[in-house]
């Protein structure tokens, strides 16, 4: 399988606009993240996908491929789906590596597109991490989900589910049943991903506000994959001054 890794960085952020530039020690958040990614043997090309041409500049310093797209998508799947359509070459699968994540482990993308190997009837695949947090359970900004015996997707939810019911309370719920959270990053089917972009809104997408619950409205199989990393994503400043002040914490793979 041909493996395209798609890393898209959007300017215009609305908690912290220009964040692909953010200087991590030294290097832009957006090429932090293309060289992290370049790591995965997985991928057999990866670039950058932007709406602005100050990234694009970026891109061209550090010689980083990229392609300009519109600034209207309203998420990565869109502006993955807008890069298959323009690229000359053919892939079988399409990576979706967040572009705010600056210390992406290359393993990750490896164990995702793994899971097409594994299960040839999963159309995307993600990954999920074991949960040993109560505070990271009842956190409604972190989202759980079940699976089935085979490794399939059945629900994501920001709500700890399910619910164990010979448990006392929460904070016993860990000692009843295994729960995952979802680690946001997706591959998918190329063909699949351009039928993706053309899915309509669905009820249980508008009450959780996931985007991976309309593809499970439509249909779509999502497999999983449980990992053992996890990267710290910046979407506020808040998030960027931690990151600074922690950096040694994240810097080795």
């Amino acid at each position: 399988m041909k493996v395209l890794g798609i890393i898209p960085a959007r300017f215009g952020s609305s908690r912290l606009e220009g964040k692909p530039l953010l200087d991590i020690h030294g290097q832009s958040m957006v090429r932090r993240v293309y060289e992290r990614a370049k790591q995965s043997s997985a991928l057999h090309h990866c670039l950058v996908a932007t709406d602005h041409s100050a990234i694009a500049a970026e891109c061209e310093q550090f010689d980083i491929p990229y392609i300009l797209t519109s600034p209207h998508h309203l998420n990565g799947t869109e502006r993955c789906g807008e890069v298959m359509n323009v690229v000359s070459e053919s892939y079988d699968i399409v990576v979706n590596i967040q572009g705010d994540e600056p210390f992406i482990h290359p393993d990750s993308i490896t164990e995702l597109v793994e899971i097409f190997h594994k299960y040839p009837l999963a159309e995307i695949g993600t990954l999920i991490k074991e949960i040993d947090d109560i505070d990271i359970l009842s956190n409604p900004g972190i989202i759980k989900v079940t699976k089935s015996l085979a490794d399939k997707a059945l629900y994501f939810s920001r709500t700890a589910i399910p619910y164990p019911r010979d448990a006392k309370d929460i904070h016993s719920w860990l000692a009843h049943h295994i729960y995952f959270k979802h680690i946001g990053m997706y591959a998918y089917k190329a063909n699949v991903l351009q039928l993706l972009t053309q899915c309509s809104p669905t009820p249980l997408e508008e009450a959780e506000k996931l985007e991976q619950l309309r593809w499970l409205e439509h249909g779509y199989s999502i497999y999983v994959a449980k990992t053992r990393h996890e990267s710290k994503s910046i979407d506020t400043l808040e998030d960027y001054q931690y990151i600074l002040s922690h950096f040694s914490k994240y810097t080795h793979v």
